[in-house]
């Protein structure tokens, strides 16, 4: 069971690496991915429901739309609608991407501290750039590994397990910040220390093996467990 108090022990040895996880932990992607999600089912006179949600959520794309598809009986392919998703995204990522609470100040963190940070996602490559170059925090992050570099999605550890391998630590040295269970359990696999930052409809899941639940970036106790200074109380 994650741990909900107020305050933590930070591990021993130190934690080393932070890799996050990027659709509703470092952007609100994720709520504009359930906007678009929506445009295209209503399109074919279908719903996303909550339900069809928490089944895509965290996964690769070819996987979360092949789950749309089965899940509506939709004439399509996931590659047809990966197309006709990244067309809508195009119109709406400029004018409403915003980092999720917390992010920049953890960053500066990290930074101040000398703790190397990266990026590991279920998101294709494209998606990824044009993310990082409107919010220009690419450059901030050691690495970035999307859905093209692994062969198996979350919730399998492949994903964090490269990223510590790119990080030269160990996977319990490397703290992962993830907001959905499916990405949390890959983690978990991974044996990372994994801390859950669930948001809008991830509030509802559960995220059996993590050390706790935040409540934003800025929790405390991601920066207790880091051995940094800052982070707002719980």
């Amino acid at each position: 069971m994650a741990e909900r108090t107020s305050t933590i022990v930070p591990p021993a040895p130190p934690l080393e690496a932070v890799t996050f996880d990027l659709d509703g932990l470092l952007f609100n992607t994720e709520e504009l991915y359930q906007e678009v999600g929506g445009h295209i089912l209503a399109r074919r006179g279908k719903q996303f429901t909550d339900e069809l949600i928490d089944m895509m959520m965290g996964r690769k794309s070819n996987v979360a739309y092949g789950l749309m598809i089965e899940y509506h009986q939709l004439d399509a392919t996931p590659e047809q609608l990966a197309a006709e998703a990244a067309e809508i995204f195009g119109g709406i990522l400029p004018e409403k991407l915003r980092p999720m609470p917390g992010l920049l100040d953890l960053l500066d963190a990290l930074e101040a501290a000398g703790i190397p940070k990266g990026i590991a996602t279920s998101s294709g490559r494209g998606f990824v750039e044009l993310v990082l170059g409107i919010s220009k925090l690419g450059p901030r992050f050691s690495f970035v590994l999307t859905s093209e570099d692994i062969e198996h999605g979350k919730p399998a550890p492949d994903v964090y397990l490269l990223a510590a391998a790119r990080h030269q630590v160990r996977p319990q040295r490397m703290m992962v910040l993830e907001d959905s269970h499916i990405g949390c359990a890959a983690a978990v696999a991974a044996e990372a220390y994994a801390v859950a930052v669930p948001h809008g409809r991830s509030l509802q899941h559960q995220f059996p093996g993590a050390r706790f639940v935040a409540n934003t970036l800025a929790d405390r106790r991601i920066y207790q467990a880091l051995r940094l200074s800052g982070g707002d109380t719980c």
